[in-house]
């Protein structure tokens, strides 16, 4: 069921951010616009609900294709044996050919198959669903939003159309998800519009711990990254939680990415790129 709220009730300028949400892949999906006066041109509650239907529509077409919790998907299907990968559909075949080549470019450290050797793209598909979101809401004509799934968000635009004003996104402490770190600031004039966190508060069960990720005094609890785009920033959060700190130190070699990852001490390790909003 959708329901509409007020997160950030403060007006920016002529703007007030409103917030639709629904539930989907087992999480909670939020949609916020900066709304103002219609007869001015500005986005209005009816354009809120019709932009959010259009999110939950894919989000749904695509959990029902990869959810593994839904026995008549085809992942259960494939997972079951009913169904072998060459013979899958296009959008399944497509997401884990995207997997594998994240696999290789992780060194392995994220990875499509549980250890039990079931297909298993939970790691890829959120973030895969979020970016097509923000492409549909871009092709609506929709320019200025944050899209949040799970704690996941990918921004576009400001939370104050025509400034170059980011968006704020919280990283939550693993420890009490009820308080927050810090801030991260995404668009406006930033390089990064995307932020992902992973761990085993973030719905962990698709993480398998990489080598010696876990004993090499680089094991986290939580990894969050920020990145250009939504479904690096999940993925890399993802094989560094699996791969410790010998991933983390390739993931900011190779990618333009910031990182703050916390071990279960509470201690933090941060990337030079991670600046707090």
């Amino acid at each position: 069921m959708q329901r509409t709220s007020d997160p950030m009730p403060a007006a920016t300028g002529t703007f007030v951010l409103k917030a639709r949400t629904f539930e989907c892949m087992g999480t909670v999906i939020g949609l916020t616009l900066p709304m103002g006066s219609p007869a001015e041109g500005q986005p209005g509650p009816d354009e809120l609900v019709a932009a959010t239907a259009v999110v939950e529509r894919l989000f749904q077409d695509l959990d029902e294709i990869f959810s593994l919790y839904r026995p008549d998907s085809e992942a259960s299907r494939l997972a079951r044996g009913e169904l072998k990968l060459p013979h899958a559909s296009a959008p399944m075949r497509e997401a884990y050919a995207e997997a594998h080549e994240w696999r290789l470019r992780t060194e392995g450290a994220f990875t499509p198959e549980r250890p039990d050797g079931v297909l298993d793209l939970s790691g890829i598909i959120k973030g895969h669903a979020i970016r097509e979101a923000g492409t549909s809401l871009l092709a609506l004509g929709r320019r200025d939003w944050c899209l949040n799934a799970g704690g996941d968000v990918l921004v576009s635009g400001s939370p104050r159309p025509g400034s170059t004003e980011p968006w704020t996104a919280g990283v939550v402490d693993p420890a009490d998800r009820r308080t927050l770190i810090t801030g991260y600031a995404l668009g406006g004039n930033g390089r990064h519009n995307a932020i992902a966190t992973s761990g085993s508060a973030e719905r962990g069960e698709h993480i398998w711990r990489a080598g010696n990720g876990a004993q090499d005094g680089g094991g986290f609890v939580q990894v969050t990254v920020a990145a250009a785009d939504i479904v690096t920033a999940d993925v890399l959060a993802t094989a560094i939680v699996a791969g410790g700190a010998p991933m983390l130190n390739h993931a900011a070699d190779n990618w333009d990415v910031a990182v703050l990852a916390i071990r279960a001490d509470g201690s933090m390790l941060a990337t030079p790129a991670f600046q707090p909003a």
